[in-house]
């Protein structure tokens, strides 16, 4: 079995097979140039957006700079915002639904490696997926790491590590990130503000 097949199904894999490189080496490179056009070029981002990601919805802004690993494993639905500075490292499948807003600084990182010193050291590693519902808002310098699903309408506050599953229509964060509360209809009457969130 290929690495890449390894890869995909969440086995553990050799990060440094050759094809694996050329794959993450295409990917970066497309990044760069991604990340070097200027802020009128907007059918060339979206070319090489289309051309990056596995697939991607209508109504899509990522800011530069923007990194990945692959592209291919990436999903997006309909209305992706994405802010500066986002890293998706996408060894495994990351799914995004439709109606996203992710602020700055945010990470997605399917990849980990082994506690054991001797295999870490001989490249080993493993991915799971990660799995972001409907009308999800992600707030800046957020990570999110690998086997975690985002439920549909959930808010996810600023600073947060999110290890664990998160439900729909919540208000989440810390770290580690957890449930704060539901997101119920008086919070249509007033912006978010985070000193009285637990009200």
């Amino acid at each position: 079995m290929k690495e890449l097949e390894k890869m995909i199904k969440g086995m553990e894999y050799y990060s440094s097979d050759k094809d694996l490189e050329k794959m993450r080496n295409k990917a970066k490179d497309l990044c760069l140039e991604y990340n070097f056009l200027k802020s009128n070029q907007s059918k060339e981002r979206e070319d090489i957006i289309r051309k990056l990601f596995g697939k991607i919805g209508k109504d899509f802004f990522i800011t530069a700079p923007f990194y990945c690993d692959y592209g291919f494993n990436i999903e997006t639905g309909n209305n992706f915002y994405v802010n500066h500075n986002c890293v998706i490292l996408d060894c495994a499948n990351v799914k995004f639904g439709d109606n996203i807003f992710i602020a700055p600084n945010c990470g997605f990182y399917t990849a980990g490696h082994p506690l054991d010193i001797e295999r870490r050291n001989s490249y080993i590693e493993y991915a799971y997926p990660i799995t972001i519902g409907n009308d999800v808002w992600i707030g800046a310098n957020t990570i999110v790491l690998g086997g975690v699903k985002i439920g549909n309408g959930a808010v996810i506050g600023a600073g947060s590590v999110v290890v664990k599953d998160i439900p729909d229509n919540v208000v989440a964060f810390g770290n580690p990130c957890k449930v704060i509360r539901d997101i119920t209809d008086k919070d249509r009457e007033k912006s978010l503000n985070w000193e009285n969130i637990k009200k």
